[in-house]
């Protein structure tokens, strides 16, 4: 057990540094692979599949219970946005979409657990100094998830377009020319703004979720710093609100990765 993990922080400032740093393999410099943010995100992929597959086997068309049901509410929305915003066909983009608002929400809702719990628990029973548990407000994660869109983006281009009808679109949109000479003059303008808005995509996901996250998170962690009678006047109404921001964050997260592909698999 190392040293910090037996001497708490000794005043505010060490408190919101002590709850801002990332568990990692070196315990001094807090630099590498954020190991907290790694296991819990796994954790709750893994709770999200196993609560699903559950309800799959035990699903009961004549007495479904209170789960099930609640998960065929979460199906049905996700179908139905799909419907609206998917113009092409895929058998990858509702299980896709599923998996990113389910696993995105699950993330997010760590924030609603007692800023001081699992970081308590961390140290006093594994002795474990560090420890941050909302994965998502973590700019590592958000950004392997949206970089991974990238890729699907990329992915469903080429599936609907083939190779080179991809590369084609690269160079010969937005704009688009009548005569070969000025397709080549354009070619260079036009794979600048593909690249720009490519690259765009996965860096809005990644900021939006990772900024109302840690935002949140920050809050959280001021407001447990107030006295007990304080913290539940103030934290009480912050958290309903909150179950507004960590629930749209995760559909937003999931409509525009929706939309994206939407337009991959779409001619200009």
């Amino acid at each position: 057990m190392s040293q910090e993990a037996h001497h708490g922080p000794a005043n505010a400032t060490e408190y919101i540094q002590h709850h801002l740093t990332f568990l990692t393999p070196d315990p001094h410099t807090h630099q590498g692979f954020h190991l907290d943010t790694f296991w819990i995100a796994l954790v709750l992929g893994l709770l999200f599949v196993g609560v699903f597959s559950l309800v799959a086997r035990k699903a009961s068309v004549e007495k479904p219970g209170r789960l099930q049901c609640l998960v065929e509410i979460i199906i049905e929305m996700v179908d139905k946005q799909i419907k609206d915003a998917f113009h092409g066909k895929s058998k990858v983009i509702a299980p896709l979409s599923l998996t990113i608002f389910c696993w995105v929400f699950l993330m997010n809702a760590m924030d609603f657990l007692p800023v001081d719990l699992l970081p308590w628990i961390a140290n006093h029973v594994f002795g474990i100094a560090y420890l941050r548990v909302v994965p998502t407000a973590d700019v590592n994660q958000t950004f392997a998830m949206s970089i991974s869109v990238m890729f699907l983006i990329i992915g469903f281009s080429i599936a609907a377009k083939g190779p080179g009808g991809y590369v084609k679109e690269l160079f010969t949109a937005p704009f688009h020319a009548s005569s070969t000479g000025m397709t080549i003059v354009l070619a260079p303008v036009n794979f600048a703004f593909q690249l720009i808005e490519l690259l765009a995509k996965p860096i809005s996901l990644a900021l939006r979720l990772f900024g109302n996250m840690y935002a949140g998170e920050l809050i959280f962690i001021l407001i447990a710093m107030l006295p007990m009678s304080v913290q539940w006047i103030l934290g009480g109404p912050w958290a309903i609100f909150h179950i507004l921001v960590v629930t749209l964050q995760a559909f937003v997260f999931m409509m525009l990765t929706i939309v994206y592909l939407s337009l991959a698999v779409e001619d200009h």
